[in-house]
């Protein structure tokens, strides 16, 4: 092959004039997006952090709501306190029960407001929780959770919903918080792409990228925190944006993108949801939708008791899960199983069965337990609040970068103008 001579350096030289080009555009397109989502990934990393314990520290600021009172008493059947709730006030419908309580604590029971037949729409209640003493029924508590406060009893519950929502008011009949953060989400995944490509200008210096300059501080070192850091932990925060896409656009967006490329069971939830003042009253009670769900879980063999009976009123599904008492979350694994059922004629409605289905059913089955680390059980928990402050910190020292070229960049204009 005849080499001319200038030729393949011109072309050399084109070609690193187009990667510049391209590497410009890149680094443009983190920095604008990264301030875009600094704040709230700051806030959601830190309530991310202190969530993952959520359980845990409510219990400890509110014992009001969880300590028992009449600890040596009989605790009364958990669905028969729940009735009896619900015939003493006809305006709530008990939409979780936990079918076990666990010794010297009270039921923790979740409601909303039943169809006013009146009105067309839904009661006014001014709490969506309540705990009752599992012996004589007393009301020890009650709380409506995800309620803007900061007061003992509301702090956590605002916090959890902070970390997904921003608590973002409704309106026009969506969850506007919920779809502002997932549509950050999917930035974020996006950007995490764009950074990792960044990360690397060089591929005969690429262990700097992994390197932190302690000794020399400042800002040498408030970068490397922020490049080297997101790059030792790249994968985990791939993670987390995608997890966050599923938690917050699940139907929207997850399921019909796995679709594409695995069937996935059907859901229940799937259906056109009602306006939240406009409920779906049940038709079957509780008693018989648990019934049901023992009976289709001893055809399958499953040995583990029904932990808690659900019913989501915008729907009109029942849900019973099935657990140990004290696993209500599902630690370890991706989590417990659960048997769904129609709220009109008990009919079955679907199942969901941890590891069992096609490759898109147990996909979506990891996303909860791996954005809250449950699923490899406390040691995730501990790793992923300890990502949930790395996310605030690279927040922190992304912003302060953008900061200081900044300035550099103003007062190289100053310095330009006065030599004029």
């Amino acid at each position: 092959m005849i080499t001319v001579p200038g030729v393949t350096g011109a072309q050399d030289t084109r070609r690193a004039e187009r990667l510049s080009i391209g590497r410009n555009f890149l680094v443009l397109a983190h920095r604008w997006t990264g301030l875009l989502l600094a704040a709230f990934l700051f806030v959601s990393g830190l309530t991310g952090a202190v969530i993952s314990w959520d359980h845990e520290l409510d219990e400890w600021l509110n014992p009001q709501l969880y300590e028992a009172r009449n600890v040596g008493g009989i605790s009364q059947p958990p669905l028969l306190l729940a009735d009896r709730l619900e015939a003493a006030d006809p305006r709530l419908l008990v939409t979780w029960v936990p079918l076990s309580v666990e010794p010297g604590h009270n039921l923790g029971l979740a409601v909303k407001p039943r169809l006013d037949r009146a009105t067309g729409t839904a009661f006014d209640l001014d709490f969506n929780q309540i705990a009752l003493d599992p012996v004589d029924g007393e009301v020890r508590g009650k709380r409506m959770w995800g309620e803007i406060s900061l007061s003992r009893e509301n702090l956590l519950p605002f916090l959890y919903k902070l970390h997904y929502s921003m608590h973002i008011p409704d309106g026009f009949g969506i969850e506007l918080g919920i779809l502002f953060m997932g549509t950050l989400a999917i930035i974020w995944a996006l950007d995490c792409f764009i950074a990792l490509w960044i990360s690397f200008p060089k591929a005969s210096a690429w262990t700097k990228s992994f390197a932190f300059r302690w000794r020399q501080g400042g800002a040498r070192l408030n970068f490397d925190l922020h490049r080297s850091g997101g790059v030792w932990v790249w994968g985990f925060l791939l993670i987390l944006a995608v997890t966050a896409v599923s938690m917050n656009l699940n139907q929207q967006v997850m399921r019909p993108l796995v679709s594409l490329f695995s069937m996935l069971s059907p859901s229940p939830f799937t259906r056109t949801p009602n306006p939240p003042d406009q409920p779906v009253e049940p038709m079957v009670d509780r008693h018989t939708i648990l019934q049901g769900a023992i009976t289709e879980a001893e055809k399958r063999g499953w040995h583990t008791p029904p932990g808690g009976i659900f019913y989501d009123p915008e729907v009109g599904v029942y849900g019973v899960i099935f657990f140990e008492p004290g696993n209500d979350h599902g630690d370890v694994g991706l989590g417990n199983p659960s048997l769904f059922f129609d709220g009109k004629d008990g009919t079955p409605a679907g199942a969901n069965v941890p590891g069992e289905g096609s490759a898109g059913d147990i996909f979506m089955q990891a996303q909860f337990p791996l954005h809250s680390g449950r699923i490899v059980g406390l040691p995730g928990r501990i790793f992923v609040s300890v990502m949930g402050l790395l996310v605030a910190m690279l927040s922190v020292t992304g912003v302060i970068i953008w900061q200081k070229k900044r300035w550099a960049r103003k007062k190289m204009l100053m310095k330009g103008v006065g030599d004029v």
